[in-house]
């Protein structure tokens, strides 16, 4: 499966930036090998456009925000969020005006502190999770980008069977290299993990769970949301939450862009903030470092192209339930064009 060829994955949302970003004016994002504008007008009304003016093609991305609508930078036409041009610049005062021009613009939402898009109608509600609650605080950690396919940063999420190896230098454990036992609940639109992990506990992380152990262990419980979304809830033996929320939302064939923060249930004086993202940059980048090693073209059938252990269960099935998923599409397609005539 390669992430621009499959059109099955333009029906689903994605985070693209956090929202925060958008203050320094409408910013680029190439979300599928599409490339968008993403931007937000006076009212705090996000929208995601296809990032070219329908003048003479300039992207809009270098425009500015100009009365609570976004202004080409190279002959200043303005567009409404909906991608309408509301007025030409060069026209008489009594031409001005709403046109019937446009481009085309695509689903947004804000949540979380991210600017989300939806390229097609999505085939499932919003990814509605519990924000973890009173007593707990929200740390922005990650926006990269990394040069592997988003299916697989999802596995490796779910994956039991590289702690010991990929991160050996924080928290794999070399004494239990065997993967800890799995249970997963099956929904239409992803899945219920958990599991039990015993890990090392490094430095840096007595310091931030106050745990003087040099061992620990993870009780995990972690759920995917179709394609690339997981919230990973972390709980530690002192009764400590880490809960991690990871989308690698898919920019073209070879690359995706990795939108991480975490919910932690201790005070910014108990475990700074900068101390928890360093902790978890460690282990990111461990991750980075395997999976952009990867091949892009994840193969879907199982057919034999890659092999599989019983640890590698949870990526099974997202495997089985994206390929099930891109069959039915595929048959409804003839279907919906046939009734389209």
């Amino acid at each position: 499966m390669l992430q621009t060829q499959t059109p099955l994955l333009r029906r689903f949302w994605y985070p693209v930036m956090p929202v925060e970003k958008l203050a320094d004016g409408p910013q680029p994002f190439r979300l599928l090998g599409q490339d968008l504008v993403i931007w937000q007008d006076g009212e705090g009304k996000l929208s995601a456009l296809d990032d070219r003016c329908c003048h003479r093609t300039a992207k809009l991305s270098k425009g500015f925000y100009a009365n609570g609508v976004l202004a080409c930078g190279y002959h200043g036409w303005e567009f409404d969020t909906e991608g309408t041009v509301v007025r030409v610049p060069q026209r008489p005062v009594d031409r001005q005006g709403r046109t019937k021009m446009t481009v085309p613009s695509y689903r947004t939402a804000n949540r979380y502190g991210y600017a989300w898009v939806a390229l097609e109608e999505p085939l499932f509600a919003f990814p509605e999770f519990e924000e973890e609650g009173e007593g707990f605080r929200r740390i922005q950690e990650f926006y990269d980008v990394w040069n592997c396919a988003s299916l697989r940063v999802m596995e490796n999420s779910f994956d039991n069977a590289h702690f010991a190896f990929v991160h050996r230098a924080t928290f794999g454990d070399q004494g239990h290299p065997e993967p800890a036992k799995l249970e997963i609940d099956e929904f239409e639109d992803g899945f219920l993990f958990r599991s039990e992990v015993p890990v090392k506990n490094p430095a840096l992380q007595k310091e931030l769970l106050k745990m003087d152990s040099d061992d620990t262990v993870r009780s995990m419980r972690a759920r995917w949301y179709l394609p690339f979304l997981r919230k990973l809830r972390i709980t530690y033996p002192n009764g400590i939450v880490h809960s991690i929320v990871t989308a690698a939302t898919p920019i073209d064939d070879g690359s995706c862009q990795i939108c991480q923060w975490v919910y932690r249930s201790d005070t910014e004086e108990e475990a700074p903030a900068a101390k928890i993202i360093e902790f978890d940059r460690q282990v990111t980048e461990e991750d980075r470092g395997i999976l952009e090693a990867t091949e892009f073209d994840v193969p879907l059938d199982q057919t034999g192209r890659e092999m599989n252990m019983p640890s590698d269960k949870p990526g099974v099935m997202m495997r089985r339930q994206l390929l099930a998923l891109l069959r039915q599409h595929e048959a409804q397609a003839p279907r919906e064009a046939q009734a389209a005539e």
